[in-house]
């Protein structure tokens, strides 16, 4: 999953449109997306693309630059950090806090569990500033990720997610940021589970409601502002006989804690239920052995570069039509993950649900100077 995920992540594929396409539950949310992580598909979508404010959700951003600070040994886990003047004031303005105060120093760990299991404001300005060495800095490098991915209405002019002029993301973007932890920062998604967490003697409980209710549900973020309403983006992963599913769904603008619980799940269970998740193609496994010229063997293993996941509509998906284009002809020296053409599945009414590259399997070494030549002389007449 991690490989095609990270392929294709930047271009999620829109719903094809099939002969008889489930119909989406009724969801009451201003906006919202449903993407199915393992094949990189949106299911469905309402108002995906306009902008709206992403409250706490904005964290999803902060923590995966902390998680990047972490992963390039910029901070480490057991890193203390000071607690500024600015950190602490966050709790004049708003009730989600990790309660630290200028005379701590908690670790780098602490924070991250305060910032994603309590959305400590306040944890989440002290990580900002323990990477960047300013909340200003911090923020420039969440809007340059942004941009990196493509994202086209998202802007962030803070780390927390409260209100504040020219801050806004899209159900469309968010989903992005989402499965880019999911996938980019696999070995720090653990946080995003834990359904409480006390620091200072203060226990708080994830804002999460289907942590405790749905056992497959793994993360990730609640937010709330007046403006946004009631926010959740919900991962989830159920195992199927032909491998793991991961679905993702972000629903904005809900009227309250439990709506916004109960439109995820209702979500999520109508992704599963409604359509199939197929796992085509192992990743390594050889799909062709084509012939080679001028190489030391006189044919080549083609196969995937990784596994081939698509999702269809419950019953569809013996109507796949699949497709290998090569770019012959092949002539050694080849190397092994040497990129040689591109598989191609389509629906049975022509959409691209996938394109992936097709590589060499094993090497080919280049032949002696007579394989060479006769090979040359063979190609010539052909």
């Amino acid at each position: 999953m991690k490989l095609i995920v990270r392929t294709l992540l930047l271009c999620a594929l829109a719903l094809p449109a099939w002969a008889q396409a489930p119909q989406p539950p009724e969801v009451a949310a201003r906006q919202y997306l449903l993407l199915d992580v393992s094949s990189n598909q949106i299911l469905a979508e309402r108002e995906a693309d306009t902008q709206a404010e992403p409250a706490s959700l904005t964290k999803l951003m902060t923590a995966y630059l902390v998680f990047n600070a972490l992963k390039e040994k910029r901070l480490t886990l057991q890193q203390e950090l000071p607690v500024s003047q600015r950190a602490w004031a966050e709790r004049k303005g708003d009730p989600s806090l990790m309660f630290i105060d200028t005379t701590m120093r908690p670790k780098v760990d602490e924070l991250l569990h305060g910032m994603i299991v309590q959305s400590g404001n306040d944890a989440s300005v002290a990580l900002a500033e323990g990477v960047s060495g300013t909340v200003e800095q911090f923020v420039e490098l969440m809007n340059r990720q942004a941009k990196a991915w493509g994202l086209k209405n998202t802007q962030f002019k803070n780390v927390t997610g409260m209100s504040e002029p020219g801050h806004y993301s899209s159900a469309r973007d968010l989903s992005v940021i989402a499965a880019h932890l999911i996938v980019d920062h696999a070995e720090y998604y653990g946080y995003y589970k834990v359904r409480e967490y006390t620091y200072n003697k203060i226990k708080q409980g994830n804002r999460n409601l289907l942590l405790a209710r749905d056992p497959s549900v793994d993360g990730l973020k609640t937010g709330y502002t007046d403006a946004a309403g009631y926010c959740l983006i919900t991962s989830a992963q159920r195992e199927f006989p032909n491998g793991k599913r991961r679905l993702l769904s972000v629903v904005l603008g809900t009227a309250s804690k439990e709506a916004r619980a109960n439109e995820s799940q209702k979500l999520l269970n109508w992704g599963y239920s409604a359509w199939d998740g197929l796992r085509l193609y192992e990743g390594g496994k050889t799909l062709a052995e084509v012939e080679v010229w001028k190489g030391q063997a006189k044919k080549a293993k083609l196969g995937a570069a990784q596994p081939v996941f698509v999702t269809v509509p419950r019953g569809e998906g013996a109507k796949l039509q699949t497709e290998m284009k090569r770019t012959d002809p092949l002539i050694a020296p080849l190397q092994k993950g040497q990129r040689v053409g591109t598989l191609t599945v389509k629906s049975a009414g022509g959409t691209l649900l996938a394109e992936l590259p097709v590589v060499v399997q094993e090497a080919v070494p280049e032949a002696g100077l007579m394989g060479r030549l006769w090979d040359a002389m063979r190609l010539w007449i052909k």
